[in-house]
């Protein structure tokens, strides 16, 4: 018997004139992931995505894990393929779902008839096909209010399908919908959870991490490493951009007041991150700085970084508590890679008692005892690259 995946859209069918653009990038998307499984047929029609494997030997388990990565999907279902015609399908419903039957006690059956010449109604089909599984399963019961599954029968113009229950997907909006953007990427919590949400609402990532050496180990930059391939699994793959900082903390440290380490550093890990971003095509920046956290994120902070930025920044973790926060980290499986204790550069020199409130005008002013132009430039010139996917 075979057996398929249909998907439902979800926020793509509100796009209006646009819609094909968003259904054409999801059909990428999922063509182009499904490809390390096999061969399969993805097409779109009457609002639903049709996944059909073209080898006997797929795996479909993996195959619907991969899908329920796919933003730009509400939900999906596994299904079997039954003739067209009402016995086949009875038949196709009982053995597809014999498992699912003997393990509950009440269900319902759900038909939905696209094709109109379908010689049967949608409520005659429900009737028939309940009548065949209580033959076939005599301790069901139906249960139109609150069944266990819901057995749901779709007729369409070139097949006859048989599911049970939705499997919830990943939602949001295709990946490379929305633009590019460039997310600064730490190996803690917070940065994987925004790289996460921003491509759910269709970026296209790129990543850029701040190393440094010795004071930095090389598995601390793995640890980031192993963070994106988790958010690739969502995003698609993407670029990591490790840039050398152990020069320009250490002129902070010696030049700048303890208290301003903080303000500055952040100023020109954005000022070098859009550098990047821009020269890859990106038009903004991501990065996972929650109102009040730490001392880099108070109003006036935040402030005084973005004055040194010449594109949006995206801070779609803000408004969030930690909680919040660690509820989608382990949601997306990054929790546990992130608590690992391998310290990034934000961590190094850390002052006793940072600026809470900073003023620009002292901040720059600190930040001018720095000969920065020619740091940033050998900074960015020695950039290291990695795909991650």
């Amino acid at each position: 018997m075979k057996e398929i995946i249909l998907i439902k859209l979800g926020e793509i069918v509100l796009k209006g004139l646009n819609r094909k653009n968003f259904e054409d990038a999801l059909l990428r998307s999922l063509r182009r992931r499904l490809a390390k499984l096999g061969s399969f047929k993805v097409r779109a029609a009457q609002s639903t995505i049709t996944v059909e494997p073209m080898d006997d030997d797929i795996d479909m388990d993996d195959a619907a894990d991969c899908v329920s990565h796919v933003f730009g999907i509400a939900a999906f279902s596994r299904a079997c393929v039954a003739e067209k015609d009402l016995e086949g399908i009875k038949q196709a419903a009982a053995e597809y779902l014999a498992d699912t039957m003997e393990s509950i006690k009440t269900f319902k059956v759900e038909a939905k008839r696209s094709d109109k010449k379908f010689p049967y109604k949608s409520p005659e089909i429900s009737a028939e096909v309940g009548s065949y599984l209580i033959e076939k399963f005599p301790h069901l019961t139906v249960d139109v209010h609150e069944p266990d599954v819901i057995v749901t029968v779709e007729v369409r113009d070139y097949a006859a399908y048989v599911r049970a229950g939705l499997i919830r997907g990943a939602g949001g909006i295709p990946v490379g919908t929305g633009g590019k953007a460039c997310v600064l990427i730490s190996g803690g919590i917070d940065s994987p959870v925004a790289a996460y949400m921003m491509a759910k609402r269709g970026l296209e990532l790129i990543a850029v991490h701040f190393a440094s050496p010795p004071y930095t180990s090389e598995r601390a930059e793995e640890k980031v490493v192993e963070l994106l391939e988790r958010v690739a699994k969502y995003s698609g793959r993407l670029k990591m951009y490790t840039v050398p900082f152990t020069e320009i903390q250490e002129q902070i440290r010696e030049k700048c007041k303890e208290d301003y380490f903080t303000i500055i550093m952040r100023r020109l890990m954005m000022e070098i991150a859009q550098r990047i971003a821009a020269d890859k095509g990106a038009q903004a920046l991501i990065t996972g700085e929650s109102l009040g956290q730490v001392a880099s994120q108070t109003i006036g902070a935040i402030a005084c970084t973005d004055a040194v930025c010449r594109m949006p920044v995206f801070r779609p973790l803000l408004g969030m508590d930690k909680e919040e926060i660690i509820e989608i980290s382990r949601k997306i499986d990054t929790f546990e890679v992130s608590i690992q204790p391998y310290e990034d550069c934000c961590t190094v020199f850390t002052p006793k008692h940072p600026r809470t409130r900073p003023v620009l005008e002292k901040v720059i002013e600190e930040q001018n005892k720095l000969d920065q132009e020619p740091m940033i430039e050998r900074a960015i010139a020695n950039v290291r690259v990695r795909d991650i996917t």
